[in-house]
C-alpha cells in the first residue's frame, strides 16, 4: 500500500492552493466541503474563484507565487499550467515539510486525493493510486446507487446516542449487536423518513430493553416500474433487499424479481384477465397480517402504485389495522412505454396534453369519458386495454376522432421482449392480432404516435 488512506481534522487546517483556472477552482470548491482556511495566490483567476473570493468564502491573493506564501501553511495543492512553478512549490513544500499536492502529476504528490462518497458526516473515500482514475470514478458510482443519500441522517443519529449506549452496554459485543439491529430496521427506516421522535422513542425502548423483540413490521408498497430493471430508484432496490416478504403481481419483470433478497418468502397474487389468482381484498389482508407478524413486507407492483396500481386501497387497509408503511413511486408503464418507443406523450406539434384511462372490459362494456377522451391535440394512453381495444377504437372514433388517428400497442415494455405496433384507429385490432401482441400491453392513441418511425432509439440500440 503506496498510499496510507487517513482522514485529516481540518478544524484548525491553513491550506493554500497555488493556481486559479478552473482545475485549481474544482480543488478549492471539495475543500469547501471542510471547515479549513483557504488562501489561492495566482496572477489572475477564472470566474468560479472570483466569485467565491467575493463571497468572502476563501482568501485570494491576485499575484505570482512566492515561498512566503507558504508560512504558516499545513497543506498545498498546486495546480497551475506551469511545469517550472509546480517543481519549484513542489520543492519548497517539501523542504518546510508541508503536505503537497501537484495536480495531475503523481511522482510530486506526498497525497493524492480520493474519490469522495459525502454523507457528511458519514464519508467514503476510495483511490488507485492514481493509476485507474476511470474506474475509480466507475465504483464511486456504484457506491452512490447503494448508499441511501440520508444516511447522514442515520450517522447524526448515532453519534447523539453513542455515549448512552457505551453506558448502558459494558461489552464491545453487545453493543455491536445492538447497533447492528439499529441500523438494519424499523428505526433506521424512521430516520430516512424524517421520523426523528418516533426513531428515538424506539431506540430508547430497545436500550432498555435490547433483547426484546419488536412485534410489528412494516409495509413498503414499492413501484417496480415499467419491466428495466436499471429503471427502478434507489430507495426501492434498497427496501426489496431488506425484506423479509415479497408480494409481487404479474406485471413485475422477472429480471425485476431476482433483485429482492435470496432468503425472502415470495407470494405470488397476480392478477390476469377473467383470472384473479387473488382478490384484492385478500391481498390487502395478507400484507397487513404479515407485517403484524412482524415481517418487513414488500409489495411490488408493476408500474407506479398509484397509477392503476390499487394501492390507494391497499394502505386504506393498512390504515384500519393499525400497520406502518410507506409508499415508494416509481416510473409508470405509460411513461416507461413511450419513452422507449420513441413516443413522446407530449409535443409541442402534436399533444398539448396526455391523459391516462384504463380499457379493463366490465360486462363487457368500458365506462369513461368518452366525450372527453376524444379531443384533438391529446394523447391518450389506455392501461390493461388489449381485450377491449375494438370498444376503445368503436368508442373514440364515434366521439369525435377521425378513424385514421395514429395508435399504438406497446407489449413488454422496457424489457428485451418489448414489441411494438403501429396502425389507427381504423386498422390497429388487425395489425396486432397479426403480430401476436398479448398482455402486458398499452395503448398509446394521438398524433405523437406518428413520430415512432423516426425516434424509435430502443430497437436501433438492440
Amino acid at each position: 500500500m503506496q498510499y496510507f488512506p487517513i482522514f485529516l481534522d481540518t478544524t484548525n487546517l491553513s491550506c493554500l492552493v497555488v493556481g486559479a483556472g478552473e482545475v485549481a477552482a474544482r480543488k478549492v470548491e471539495l475543500l469547501l466541503k471542510s471547515k479549513a482556511n483557504i488562501t489561492v495566490v495566482a496572477p489572475w483567476a477564472c470566474d468560479t474563484v472570483q466569485g467565491l473570493a467575493s463571497e468572502n468564502k476563501i482568501t485570494f491573493h491576485e499575484k505570482s507565487y512566492q515561498e512566503s506564501d507558504l508560512d504558516n501553511i499545513q497543506m498545498v495543492f498546486v495546480a497551475t499550467n506551469n511545469s517550472e512553478t509546480n517543481i519549484q512549490v513542489h520543492a519548497h513544500a517539501t523542504a518546510k515539510k508541508i503536505l503537497v499536492n501537484v495536480v495531475d502529476n503523481t511522482p510530486l504528490c506526498q497525497f493524492i486525493t480520493p474519490s469522495i462518497v459525502d454523507r457528511s458526516p458519514i464519508t467514503i473515500a476510495i483511490s488507485s493510486g492514481g493509476v485507474a482514475p476511470v474506474l475509480l470514478r466507475y465504483l464511486r458510482q456504484k457506491l452512490e446507487t447503494v448508499i441511501p443519500h440520508k444516511v447522514s441522517l442515520l450517522g447524526q443519529f448515532s453519534e447523539k446516542f453513542r455515549e448512552l449506549v457505551k453506558q448502558k452496554l459494558g461489552t464491545v459485543t453487545q453493543r455491536r449487536y445492538f447497533w447492528e439491529d439499529v441500523l438494519d430496521g424499523d428505526i433506521a427506516e424512521n430516520i430516512y423518513q424524517g421520523k426523528v421522535e418516533q426513531a428515538e422513542q424506539k431506540f430508547l425502548e430497545k436500550l432498555e430493553n435490547p433483547d426484546a423483540e419488536l412485534t410489528q413490521g412494516e409495509v413498503y408498497l414499492v413501484g417496480a416500474g415499467p419491466g428495466d430493471p436499471e429503471l427502478l430508484t434507489f430507495k426501492a432496490l434498497r427496501l426489496m433487499q431488506k425484506a423479509d416478504v415479497v408480494v409481487y403481481d404479474r406485471l413485475v419483470s422477472p429480471e425485476i424479481l431476482e433483485m429482492v433478497r435470496r432468503d425472502a418468502e415470495k407470494i405470488y397474487v397476480g392478477k390476469a384477465k377473467s383470472d384473479h389468482a387473488v382478490p384484492q381484498e385478500q391481498i390487502n389482508d395478507l400484507l397487513a397480517r404479515k407485517a403484524l407478524e412482524g415481517n418487513r413486507v414488500v409489495r411490488l407492483k408493476g408500474g407506479d402504485p398509484f397509477i392503476f396500481g390499487r394501492g390507494g386501497e391497499e394502505i386504506e387497509t393498512l390504515i384500519d389495522q393499525g400497520v406502518n408503511f410507506q409508499v415508494v413511486p416509481a416510473i409508470t408503464a405509460a411513461s416507461g412505454a413511450a419513452s422507449y418507443c420513441g413516443i413522446p406523450l407530449t409535443h409541442r406539434d402534436h399533444s398539448k396534453s396526455v391523459v391516462f384511462a384504463t380499457g379493463h372490459l366490465k360486462d363487457n362494456s368500458i365506462n369513461l369519458n368518452w366525450q372527453g377522451l376524444a379531443q384533438q391535440d391529446q394523447t391518450i394512453v389506455f392501461y390493461m386495454g388489449l381485450t377491449g381495444l375494438p370498444i376503445i377504437c368503436e368508442k373514440l372514433v364515434e366521439h369525435g376522432l377521425s378513424s385514421d388517428t395514429p395508435a399504438a400497442m406497446v407489449q413488454s415494455a422496457t424489457t428485451p421482449r418489448q414489441k411494438v405496433v403501429t396502425g389507427t384507429l381504423s386498422n390497429i385490432q388487425k395489425i396486432a392480432e397479426e403480430a401476436g401482441i398479448r398482455p402486458p400491453t398499452l395503448i398509446i392513441v394521438g398524433s405523437v404516435v406518428s413520430l415512432h418511425k423516426k425516434l424509435n432509439w430502443y430497437d436501433e440500440a438492440k
